[in-house]
């Protein structure tokens, strides 16, 4: 016989590796911090925006509905969304919070006590 057989090597025996196991662990890693917490700080803010809606705020809906909250409920709200025309919306479907009402002394004075602080205004000091 010319060739001669091969024998595989024995290995040590079979045990855990720690090594095997710190590509799944970068894994996890990167996608803790590219996906899971920042789609945590997302929900948090929301969270907070949907508890601070307040009557008289613009809102918009997940349906695409845009419409001024008249009255707020425990988990829900009630939204006119034309002149008379009032739908009840749980607080969950609120999607963005558009405008704040403003306060009562500004809407008063017409708003023009307020400084201007455009860009405009503060480059070239326009009074």
């Amino acid at each position: 016989m010319l060739i001669s057989p091969a024998y595989a090597q024995a290995g040590g025996p079979p045990g855990f590796d720690l090594i095997s196991l710190l590509p799944l662990v970068l894994i996890f890693v990167v996608f803790y911090f590219l996906l899971i917490r920042p789609q945590q700080k997302k929900m948090k803010v929301h969270r907070e925006m949907i508890s601070g809606i307040k009557r008289g705020d613009k809102v918009l809906t997940s349906g695409g509905i845009i419409g001024n909250v008249v009255k707020v409920d425990e988990g829900e709200l009630l939204v006119e969304i034309a002149k008379d025309v009032r739908v009840r919306v749980a607080r969950g479907t609120i999607s963005d919070l558009l405008t704040k009402p403003e306060p009562a002394a500004q809407a008063q004075a017409g708003g023009a006590a307020r400084p201007k602080t455009g860009l405009m205004s503060q480059l070239f000091g326009k009074k």
